[in-house]
């Protein structure tokens, strides 16, 4: 069957021929076709659902039960979640990573390549960073950044920027998230 993004496609406001382009969006790789007047996006529908399904699941709350085996804990992960993955025959009985992001949080990592070695043991890294605006009569008053990494805790700060009318200072202040 053939894929109608192998087509060429017009864009409807300018008539155009729209240009193949891939976004990359929560780890997912969207096949896309934009024009290159007016930057009008269509993401190819069979990503769209995809992506949609993940975001589905990504806002849905599981509640699961944490039962003791053995010296260990154990953790199940619902059908749905492994469904979406496509791998559940694959996953079962395979190693999978698990590390600290914060105190209140564990990440899983799947499909990870099993001799993958990092300078931190096999520990997978978790950087992040997020930035927070604050406009007060359309003029920037405080401007926040936070940077968050996993494997060196040490490196995680809180940078402040405050803007005065007359000058602008930088603060920076070290936290172990």
């Amino acid at each position: 069957m053939s894929d109608i993004f192998e087509n060429a496609i017009l864009c409807k406001k300018c008539n155009r021929v729209m240009k193949p382009t891939l976004i990359s969006k929560n780890g997912f790789n969207l096949r896309t076709i934009r024009c290159e007047k007016c930057n009008e996006i269509i993401v190819h529908p069979t990503d769209k659902a995809e992506y949609d399904e993940f975001i589905r699941l990504k806002n849905k709350e599981f509640e699961v039960k944490m039962r003791m085996v053995g010296n260990s804990y154990s953790v199940s992960i619902p059908r749905e979640i492994v469904d979406f993955m496509h791998e559940s025959e694959k996953m079962m009985d395979n190693m999978v990573k698990l590390c600290f992001n914060n105190a209140n949080q564990l990440s899983l990592m799947f499909n990870t390549p099993e001799n993958a070695e990092n300078e931190n043991n096999n520990r997978q890294r978790t950087v992040s960073s997020k930035e927070v605006r604050i406009i007060r009569n359309n003029k920037p008053v405080m401007h926040v950044k936070q940077v968050y990494d996993s494997a060196n805790p040490q490196n995680n700060r809180t940078i402040r920027i405050i803007k005065n009318s007359k000058s602008e200072k930088e603060q920076e202040e070290m936290e172990e998230d």
